[in-house]
């Protein structure tokens, strides 16, 4: 009897582990109205950009802030959180990097505990000007695995405050790349449109990466960790036109594309 039952539940279901595309919103404040107000300045332009996807929602940044003040983590109604995040067409499934007490709170929400990633999306280093205060918008990361072929193609505009990181290959993005969004690859980077945020190609050391897009206004562009941002202003051959950027030993050339 017990096999027959054991039979009939492995043609009923099966376990398997399972890669899927993930949003990453990170948390700069654990002020729920602030994080309200950010969250529709930002997204204001695109209300059905994540159309129902699944979200984690990552403390690691509150676990920063509080450890250099030596206060303990802040207390967040996780419960309030979901409903803020699900009013913007997200699924919010887990939470990572946060204390303890935070990820206690977050199962009582009804929330999932993720292990933080291995290795986070890279960034280059910051340009030596004085930096602006930080912002308490939250930054909101789409962590996307790359398909077989090794390209991953993005069609919906990228807002301020956004990010696509290909992990392991190509990303072609066919819509605006606005000022303040990112994208990040471990290979190419194409952009058939205003490239007007942050592109970083080669993320993980590659030299031979490079970036393409057709109206380069880049804010900053990076290959391997060589990076050049638009305090240097782009020479009137390339700004806004089409051109590439590539390493041409450890500089980086930006070059027109006839």
């Amino acid at each position: 009897m017990a096999d027959v039952s054991a039979a009939r539940t492995k043609a009923v279901f099966e376990f398997k582990s399972a890669t899927l595309p993930l949003i990453a919103v990170i948390l700069k404040t654990a002020d729920l109205d602030v994080l309200a107000e950010a969250l529709d300045a930002q997204l204001a332009d695109s209300p059905d950009f994540f159309e129902q996807e699944p979200v984690v929602i990552d403390l690691s940044l509150l676990q920063e802030q509080a450890a250099e003040v030596g206060t303990d983590a802040p207390e967040i109604d996780f419960a309030a959180l979901r409903s803020l995040l699900a009013r913007h067409q997200t699924q919010p499934i887990a939470v990572r990097g946060g204390s303890p007490e935070q990820h206690a709170a977050a199962r009582e929400a009804g929330l999932s505990v993720a292990a933080m990633p291995s290795a986070p999306a890279p960034r280059p280093p910051a340009p030596p000007a004085e930096a602006p205060a930080p912002s308490e918008a939250p930054q909101i990361v789409r962590e996307l695995p790359v398909p077989a072929n090794g390209t991953l193609l993005i069609d919906k505009p990228l807002r301020s405050g956004q990010q696509i990181y290909a992990r392991g290959g190509d990303v072609v993005v066919t819509a605006i790349v606005s000022f303040g969004a990112e994208v990040i690859a471990d290979g190419n980077v194409h952009v058939y449109a205003p490239l007007r945020g942050k592109a970083i190609a080669g993320a993980r050391g590659n030299t031979e990466a490079r970036i393409f897009s057709t109206c380069m206004e880049a804010q900053l562009v990076a290959i391997a960790g060589i990076y050049r941002t638009n305090e240097v202003p782009l020479p009137e051959p390339v700004l806004g036109k089409p051109a590439q950027v590539r390493l041409d030993g450890k500089k980086i050339a930006i070059d027109a594309i006839p």
